[in-house]
């Protein structure tokens, strides 16, 4: 980052970029924030008959994000992430805390960043309500809180056997914007245009996951791969699973790909930031009607089946409606893991 100011002090840099914006939020979620930034800690009023979700995500340079990547769209979407984990649970936002370490005090990159964090927040009425600041390699790290009625969060460990499994919006195109700004694959400047928001500005389902609370048996957002994190679902509900491929969504501009690439982007790609929830078939009905409600697609991609061995058991039937190979299925069950060369 380039310095386009004299330095900035912590405090001022606080100040600045974060203190006045949040502090303009917060009073205007005063049922539930006592008291903000400013002081030791934040302190919530919890809301009579509801509990508290909590959720921490870390986005690193190099790692989660290119060195040059657009602070304004990165701090949308470091909020963005860690508000997906919320609507999985299907609760709603009250506020959330920032840490970051910094280089050096930009303030132009501040400005945007902060631009673009509170774009997200504003969004979906959730102020900054405390953090840290400190200098090192650029380091994002989000906790986000949520409220919902108690006994009503959406866990993983809740699919039963017969249960539709569903899946929001489309799944991919994340990855796909990747591989072409990897240079592993061209992608017309156009296709790349309209689909480069998946991977940079992803869009919490926080809606839906309120709307599911009494509808999804289990649910999760799709961060690191839509059938690697349907794994934890099936692990956690101890149950089997069976997946049409031809059945789960792709953009117009995924399926421009050959059938190899859209099966391994789509099912494995990450950084979707879709819901994955299971529920009982006669639900069929009143999903359609969120998803019409709600504009989004909701699309049944296959089932929940009986536990057969003491192993996850994910079968994948092809477009031909054939069983994928052992191999085959290892192969598109790698998901992202962070500590991967």
């Amino acid at each position: 980052m380039q310095s386009h100011s004299g330095p900035l002090g912590e405090f001022d840099l606080i100040e600045r970029f974060f203190k006045t914006a949040a502090d303009a939020m917060a009073s205007k979620n005063d049922q539930t924030i006592t008291l903000g930034i400013g002081d030791d800690c934040a302190i919530f009023k919890p809301i009579a008959g509801e509990e508290i979700a909590i959720t921490s995500d870390m986005l690193v340079e190099g790692r989660h994000f290119f060195a040059n990547a657009d602070p304004e769209r990165l701090g949308r979407k470091a909020l963005a992430v860690n508000l997906s984990d919320l609507a999985a649970m299907g609760a709603k936002p009250l506020g959330f805390t920032l840490a970051i370490a910094l280089p050096q005090a930009d303030a132009r990159w501040l400005e945007l960043f902060s631009k673009g964090l509170f774009a997200m927040a504003k969004q979906f009425s959730c102020p900054l309500i405390g953090g840290d600041t400190t200098a090192g390699p650029l380091t994002i790290s989000i906790t986000a809180f949520g409220s919902l009625p108690k006994g009503k969060a959406i866990r993983r460990s809740g699919a039963k056997v017969d249960d539709d499994i569903w899946v929001s919006g489309t799944v991919g195109d994340a990855r796909l914007s990747l591989a072409a700004l990897r240079h592993e694959i061209h992608l017309p400047t156009q296709d790349l245009k309209e689909i480069d928001h998946r991977m940079h500005e992803p869009i919490p389902r926080v809606e839906l996951g309120i709307h599911l609370r009494e509808i999804a048996n289990s649910a999760l957002d799709v961060s690191d791969g839509l059938l690697g994190d349907l794994q934890h679902i099936l692990k956690q509900s101890q149950v089997d699973a069976e997946i049409s491929l031809d059945q789960i969504p792709k953009s117009a501009i995924l399926q421009k790909q050959n059938a190899n690439i859209q099966n391994q982007f789509a099912a494995c790609g990450g950084d979707d930031y879709e819901m994955c929830f299971t529920a009982s078939i006669a639900q069929r009905n009143t999903i359609d009607q969120i998803s019409k409600s709600l504009n989004l697609p909701l699309t049944r991609i296959g089932r929940i089946t009986a536990k057969s061995s003491s192993l996850v058991n994910l079968r994948l039937i092809n477009t031909n409606g054939d069983l994928l190979s052992d191999a085959q299925t290892a192969e598109l069950l790698k998901s992202f893991d962070h500590f991967a060369k």
